[in-house]
């Protein structure tokens, strides 16, 4: 830990690495594209960030990048983010304090969902109900994530029950109060996206949860108390145990 005591947020950015290696592990990841920003000050507008074209099985805790959606000096830094990840997560942190944890990729389940005509999540078992209500198409997809299209993705986020947003023909974010609470949500909607396009290929009818039912679990689902901590807890234990130096 002294190695490390004139680096700002190291725990965050030791959560944030773990995030980065278990999401080789599920393999939701994308050569060395995708992006996790974690927000260091009150404003949002300061964020930790993964380097440019460092595959996520090589970040660090000490490898992550801090800096400003407000200094458009940023991308001539000597480290500057890669651009897309500037445009989306430097919008999105600049517009909306509320979004703490971004996590962005291009997971298998997700990137099919957000193919569909309908892109939309239905409730049809307990984890795809955890998205009832917090979701939003984007249905208008226009290139690369640069400003111009990241700042219109930053818009549909604006109401901070919206958690998830599912980005039609690229892929999904999703938005959290921290590490744990992203990473959790994002793991459980690529399962529930999976479940659902297994359900869909089978050709029968889907047995869909009510809207009032998929409110309730959604809520309680939100409530229970410490899952996501405890979730992310075990996920570095392990890491630990198997000698990974996400924590250098």
């Amino acid at each position: 830990m002294t190695l490390h005591a004139n680096i700002t947020n190291w725990a965050e950015r030791v959560d944030l690495a773990a995030a980065f290696r278990w999401t080789v592990k599920l393999n939701l990841h994308e050569a060395v594209a995708n992006h996790f920003s974690l927000a260091t000050n009150p404003e949002g507008t300061r964020f930790l960030i993964n380097p440019n074209g460092r595959h996520f099985a090589r970040i660090t805790a000490s490898s992550l990048i801090e800096i400003d959606a407000n200094d458009p000096s940023t991308m001539d830094r000597p480290d500057a983010p890669d651009p897309t990840a500037w445009g989306l997560h430097g919008s999105i942190h600049r517009a909306l304090p509320h979004a703490r944890c971004l996590m962005h990729v291009h997971s298998v389940h997700a990137t099919v969902l957000a193919s569909l005509a309908d892109s939309s999540l239905p409730p049809i078992d307990q984890n795809s109900a955890m998205f009832f209500g917090r979701q939003v198409v984007d249905a208008h997809y226009g290139g690369m994530a640069f400003a111009e299209e990241a700042a219109r993705c930053a818009d549909l986020l604006r109401d901070p029950k919206i958690t998830t947003l599912i980005m039609g023909n690229h892929g999904v974010l999703i938005i959290g109060q921290n590490v744990a609470d992203a990473f959790n949500r994002l793991t459980y909607f690529e399962r529930a996206a999976e479940t659902y396009i297994r359900a869909l290929q089978t050709g029968m009818p889907l047995r869909r949860i009510s809207d009032e039912i998929a409110e309730k679990t959604a809520r309680e689902l939100e409530e229970y108390p410490e899952q996501d901590a405890r979730h992310l807890g075990e996920l570095k234990a392990i890491l630990d145990a198997e000698g990974s130096d996400y924590a250098k």
